[in-house]
């Protein structure tokens, strides 16, 4: 296949996890065609890089052991349904090669975008949240959830050099 063709293909798990991290931060909700759109874009990327057989089927395990994952989290009310939709087609994508720094860099950041909003949630810092926008204001809300959708959007950021997709640039 055609480099440029690769190298777009390759681009589309950044472009929709940064996507999908916009929307929770805004709407505390990821639109359930982001997750798709990144499932059904895998197979042809992986053409594309030129992916053997054997690692699309660990991809699609590992993927497959993701959601299973997120299912559980989703279950004990630690995550979305959203998160878990996101979370698992970001590790279709990222394989095993890719997964011990997803999953790390999702823990960090989901570490550090908790302390930020507890921290926008203080009596203290209360009046200066409330003259934001509205999704800002929201964010603030003591009762609200943590759009973690943009920490797995920060570990799939941090993962993609490791993932097989990064060679399509190369050919350029």
């Amino acid at each position: 296949m055609l480099a440029p063709v690769a190298a777009l293909l390759a681009l589309a798990l950044p472009a929709l996890v940064i996507v999908a991290a916009v929307k929770d931060v805004t709407s505390f909700t990821i639109p359930n065609w982001i997750s798709l759109a990144l499932a059904a874009a895998f197979a042809p990327a992986a053409l594309a890089a030129g992916l053997p057989l054997t690692d699309v089927g660990v991809h699609l395990a590992v993927g497959l052991g993701a959601l299973v994952a997120g299912m559980v989290l989703f279950a004990l009310r630690w995550i979305g349904g959203g998160d878990a939709k996101l979370f698992a087609a970001a590790a279709l994508w990222l394989g095993l090669a890719g997964l011990p720094s997803f999953l790390l860099a999702t823990a960090v950041a989901g570490g550090g975008l908790s302390l930020l909003v507890l921290w926008m949630r203080r009596p203290l810092f209360r009046p200066v949240v409330l003259m934001g926008p509205s999704w800002v204001v929201r964010l603030a809300e003591p009762k609200e959830g943590i759009p973690y959708g943009v920490a797995i959007a920060v570990g799939a950021l941090a993962a993609f050099p490791h993932a097989p997709f990064l060679s399509a640039f190369a050919a350029l």
